[in-house]
């Protein structure tokens, strides 16, 4: 009897050795893991600067096909990257996984080798200016585009682009941090390692910052310089302290008429520019009328035109034509032959020709007779048009897409442009703009344009899982990432890394089922 709590007492052991083995596999895994994928690294390290950058180098030199000068811009420190993986950290990774069973650690190799990793700042923030070149001079240069297609069809490259490599060192640093911070969650907080490890991560994330703060100041200089050409070098505004926070048309209604005008705003964190359109083919596009200092400056919303009181008295502040895909009536999409693009003269919305093929006299054009939709007609006239003159799409049952893509936005918990693409449907990247809708925040709607009233497809997020991409996935677009589950994968790329950073919070969120709050 006495023998029985001792025969339950024994297996205790066993699944404490058993839960130490376990983590103590994982710890290795993820170590192992950051040594496979060193090693991948460094041969596409070594594809660049060995193989690319030395082919191309060769080339300047001796035949001087290309300005040798065009070849250091393209691969900037790639040399001394190359040089501090190779002979440094890949060979300590090895040494030390090959004695893991005696000292089982990774901390104290990352504390010491993490603060070299700085030299990717550099990299970084010349790599916009890099692909530049590579375009140019690809197109420029024959000689130049043989070399990189010559190598590119090695074996070696595995049917990747030059820029598809030239990418892999901005994603490294971010994948060190991962790993880092998933080996950090695996070791027990009493481990030999913990506190190397710790303090690695904090250096690992100081060099993600230093290249996350290249990429962010070359991304904010880089708008301020695309604005300052639009206003032909008048303005100045190319300066570290200027930030631009918004710039896009509007339409500026006359008091006197209500005609309207296309206008341009640009908003900095310090003033407001409102410029004009300069009619010339080539160089400056606008011209700045006047500038408004931010500090003081007061928005007031004026009540619109377009109610049924008012509608035909002024003219309508029409929605722009490219703001839309689909006939804000009858929801089918337009094309340029058989379904072309028309304004209500009443209300300003964008019709097709079916769904404006009635006429009411507008006071604001001497009560002349004028094209206007059904519901315009309707409240213009007193009466609906008679039935024989309505087409069928009038009575057809209301879709389940059909939420309007500015009510969804004004009322939503992310909205924004975003090229996308679907894994295996073999179709390339595609601008939508995208709503994640209040009243619905765990569904994400795509729409053509941000006026369309009929999304062109709906995604139920709850259960989709969210990622950067992998270097299998050949992203060759910018801030991408992408959302999958189970056979279903769509990618993604925004326009800046802040965009991205937030998109990606959303939906993660949404994909667990999260309560969702407004992103802006």
């Amino acid at each position: 009897m006495d023998l029985q709590p001792l025969a339950l007492a024994l297996p205790k052991p066993d699944r404490q050795d058993s839960t130490e083995l376990s983590v103590q596999q994982r710890v290795f895994n993820i170590a192992n893991e950051l040594l496979h994928t060193e090693k991948a690294y460094v041969s596409r390290l070594y594809l660049l600067d060995q193989v690319f950058c030395s082919s191309l180098l060769e080339e300047a030199r001796s035949r001087s096909s290309f300005p040798l000068d065009v070849v250091m811009g393209i691969f900037s420190n790639i040399c001394s990257i190359y040089c501090f993986h190779q002979q440094f950290l890949l060979p300590a990774l090895e040494k030390r996984m090959a004695e893991w069973d005696l000292n089982p650690r990774i901390g104290d190799i990352l504390q010491k080798l993490a603060p070299f990793l700085k030299m990717y700042g550099e990299y970084v923030k010349n790599f916009d200016r890099a692909m530049e070149l590579v375009n140019t001079w690809m197109e420029r240069s024959s000689q130049f585009k043989a070399i990189v297609y010559h190598i590119q069809r090695e074996e070696r490259c595995g049917n990747l682009t030059l820029q598809h490599h030239m990418l892999e060192p901005v994603q490294r640093i971010p994948r060190y941090e991962l790993l880092l911070k998933d080996y950090l969650h695996r070791l027990p907080g009493d481990h030999d390692d913990f506190k190397d490890a710790q303090k690695s991560l904090e250096l690992i994330a100081t060099a993600a910052e230093h290249s996350n703060t290249a990429i962010r100041k070359m991304e904010r200089m880089r708008k301020l310089l695309k604005v300052y050409e639009l206003l032909g070098g008048e303005e100045d505004i190319v300066n570290p302290t200027n930030e631009l926070i918004k710039e896009g048309h509007i339409l500026k209604l006359s008091a006197k008429n209500g005609t309207s005008q296309d206008r341009y705003l640009i908003l900095f964190n310090d003033r407001l520019l409102y410029c004009v359109p300069k009619l010339r083919l080539i160089g400056q596009k606008f011209g700045v009328r006047a500038r408004i200092d931010v500090d003081g400056m007061e928005l007031k919303e004026s009540s619109s035109i377009n109610n049924c009181n008012e509608l035909g008295k002024r003219a309508p502040t029409p929605i722009r034509e490219k703001e839309v895909t689909l006939c804000m009536k009858c929801q089918e999409p337009f094309n340029s032959i058989t379904k072309r693009r028309h304004h209500c003269k009443a209300c300003g919305h964008v019709v097709c020709g079916k769904c404006s093929e009635f006429r009411a006299r507008l006071l604001y054009d001497n009560n002349r007779a004028n094209r206007v939709c059904i519901d315009c007609y309707t409240t213009l006239v007193g009466v609906p048009p008679s039935p024989a003159s309505l087409t069928s799409s009038a009575y057809r049952r209301r879709s389940i897409l059909e939420k309007q893509a500015s009510v969804a936005a004004e009322n939503s918990v992310m909205c924004s442009f975003l090229h996308h693409m679907e894994k295996g449907a073999g179709r390339g990247w595609q601008k939508a703009w995208f709503v994640i809708p209040e009243n619905e925040p765990l569904v994400l709607y795509i729409y053509g344009a941000p006026q369309d009233v009929k999304a062109q497809r709906s995604v139920p997020l709850i259960g989709f899982e969210v990622s950067l991409p992998e270097s299998c996935d050949r992203m060759e677009r910018r801030f991408a990432f992408k959302i999958s589950q189970s056979h279903l994968t769509l990618y993604f790329s925004a326009d800046g890394e802040e965009l991205q950073r937030r998109w990606t919070e959303v939906l993660s969120r949404a994909g667990r089922g999260e309560e969702l709050q407004d992103h802006g």
